[in-house]
C-alpha cells in the first residue's frame, strides 16, 4: 500500500491468527492442480516475498523477475493474453505490459523507471455477456532496499519483502483466477498485478490509460491490498458508495462467512482501485489493516496469516460472481469521503482535492478529481486542474502541495491558482479550509 499516496491523502484527500511455515520455494503447482488453496496462497506469498526478488521495488531487477514469475503462473493457470499481445495463449511475455513510472522527487526533476504491469483473461462463458469485464487487480511491488517510504530508516538497505504489501494480495487474485478458471463466471474476468503502486500507484493510472480493454466494457474492480494479517476475523471493505446495488452484494457475500466487515463507503483510498474508482468505475477494496510491520523489514512471510487471506478470497469470490453473473451492469455512484484520518503532518486543514500521481510530467500538481462535499469542490475545482499555486507558495510538485497544505490551518480562506483545460486558462480560486477529521 502506497505510503506515498497515504501521506498525500492523510493532507489533501484525508482518506482514510494463524502463521505459517515458508514453503521450500519450489515452482508453484499449474492451475487446476490438486493443491489446496491454503497451500498454493502460502507458496505464493513465501515466494514473492523470498529475498531472491529483493522487495520487488519498481524498476529494480527484483520487480522484473517477480513480474517474469507472475506470467509464468498466469500461463500455468492457462490464462489468455490481453488483445494485441505479441505472441498466443501460453507465451508468457504475452502477459506483460510495460510502461514508464514516472516517480516524482522533492527538488528534482521525476525519475523515469521502466517497469511492466502484468495483464491476463479469464473468458466468459454467456454470449453477450462475455464482453463485459470485471477487473481483479492487486499491485506486486514493494519497497526493496530503499529507505525511501520505509517506516524503519535505521534499518538501512535491509530487504524490504512486503510480505503482506503485497505479496499476500497479489497472491490472494492468483487464488481467485485459479477458481475463476475452474467455474467462469458469465462476463469475462481481467487479472491485473500493477507495478509502481508505492511510487503512487502508477502501474494503476498507466493502465487506465492504456488499458487493453476499453473502459466502457468494464464494470467493476476489485482490488486487494494488505490481506494477510487478519485479526479477530476482520475485513475492511472500500467501495460500498461507489455502486447503487453494492452494499447488498456485499452484505450476501458476507452471509455465513462469520467473518466481521467493516464497511467503508470511499472509492478512493491509497491503493490501486482509485485509479478505476476515478474512470468511473464501481470498485471494492480488500484489507485487513495495518500493522506494526507495515513499510518495514519486519514484514515477512511468517507473519502471514494464510488461513485469513483465503477467508479474504471466499468473501470476494462471492462478491465476483454475483457483480459477473447478474444481467444488468452495477449502477455507478460518486462516493462521499468518509474517512478523514486525524493522524498526519500538518495542522489539520482539509482541502479535499485528489492528487494525479502519474501526472509526474507536469510542472504543477494536477488533480485527477475532488472529494464529493469537499473545500475544493464547493470552491469549483475540477478534475484535471493544474495547481500551480496554493495560498501564495508555487506549486511545483507533489511535496510544494502538501507543503503548502501542511502550511495552512482550518479556516484559511486560500487563493488557489489553476491552469484549466486545453486553453490552460489561468483562474485563481479562493476555498476555505476545512478541518481534517472534522
Amino acid at each position: 500500500m502506497s505510503l506515498a499516496f497515504r501521506a498525500c491523502c492523510a493532507l489533501a484527500l484525508v482518506v482514510v491468527g494463524c502463521r505459517s511455515t515458508p514453503s521450500s520455494g519450489t515452482a508453484p503447482a499449474p492451475g487446476g492442480s490438486a493443491i489446496s488453496d491454503s497451500a498454493q496462497v502460502a507458496q505464493d506469498i513465501a515466494t514473492l516475498a523470498d529475498d531472491r526478488f529483493e522487495g520487488r521495488r519498481t524498476g529494480t531487477p527484483g520487480n522484473d523477475s517477480a513480474a517474469a514469475w507472475l506470467s509464468r503462473r498466469y500461463a500455468a493457470l492457462t490464462l489468455q493474453p490481453p488483445p494485441g499481445a505479441p505472441c498466443g495463449a501460453g507465451c508468457a511475455n504475452g502477459y506483460l505490459r510495460p510502461f514508464a513510472a514516472r516517480e516524482p522527487r522533492r527538488n528534482a526533476a521525476p525519475l523515469l523507471r521502466e517497469t511492466r504491469n502484468v495483464v491476463g483473461i479469464i473468458r466468459g462463458t454467456d454470449p453477450v455477456l462475455r464482453d463485459e469485464y470485471v477487473v481483479i487487480g492487486a499491485h506486486f511491488d514493494h519497497l526493496g532496499r530503499s529507505t525511501e517510504g520505509a517506516l524503519d530508516p535505521a534499518a538501512g538497505d535491509a530487504i524490504r519483502n512486503g510480505a503482506d504489501d503485497n505479496a499476500s494480495g497479489s497472491a490472494a487474485i492468483l487464488a481467485l483466477a485459479k477458481r475463476l478458471r475452474q467455474k467462469p463466471t458469465k462476463r469475462s474476468v481481467l487479472v491485473v498485478h500493477f507495478s509502481g503502486e508505492e511510487q503512487g500507484l502508477l502501474g494503476s493510472a498507466a493502465f487506465v490509460e492504456t488499458t487493453p480493454i476499453p473502459l466502457s466494457r468494464m464494470v467493476a474492480m476489485l482490488n486487494f491490498d494488505m490481506v494477510g494479517r487478519m485479526r479477530d476475523d476482520k475485513v475492511i471493505v472500500y467501495g460500498l458508495a461507489t455502486a447503487a446495488e453494492m452494499r447488498a452484494v456485499l452484505d450476501s457475500a458476507a452471509a455465513g462467512l462469520r467473518l466481521n466487515v467493516s464497511q467503508v463507503p470511499d472509492g478512493t483510498g491509497p491503493s490501486d482501485h482509485s485509479s478505476f474508482y476515478l474512470k468511473d468505475l464501481p470498485v471494492l477494496h480488500f484489507f485487513t489493516d495495518v500493522h506494526p510491520d507495515y513499510h518495514r523489514a519486519t514484514d515477512d512471510f511468517p507473519a502471514i496469516n494464510v488461513a485469513g487471506a483465503v477467508r479474504v478470497v471466499d468473501l470476494a469470490e462471492r462478491a465476483l460472481r454475483t457483480i459477473a453473473d447478474r444481467p444488468a451492469r452495477l449502477t455507478f455512484t460518486k462516493a462521499p469521503s468518509t474517512q478523514r484520518a486525524a493522524a498526519g503532518p500538518g495542522n489539520g486543514a482539509y482541502f479535499g482535492s485528489i492528487p494525479d500521481m502519474g501526472a509526474a510530467d507536469d510542472t504543477g500538481m494536477r488533480l485527477s478529481g475532488v472529494s464529493p462535499g469537499g473545500p475544493a469542490e464547493k470552491a469549483g475545482l475540477k478534475a484535471g486542474d493544474l495547481i500551480v499555486e496554493f495560498g501564495g507558495r508555487a506549486v511545483k510538485n507533489i511535496y510544494d502541495y502538501t507543503d503548502a497544505i501542511g502550511a495552512s490551518r482550518p479556516g484559511d480562506v486560500v487563493a488557489v491558482v489553476v491552469v484549466r483545460g486545453p486553453s490552460n486558462e489561468r483562474l485563481t480560486i479562493s476555498v476555505t479550509l476545512g478541518r481534517r477529521g472534522g
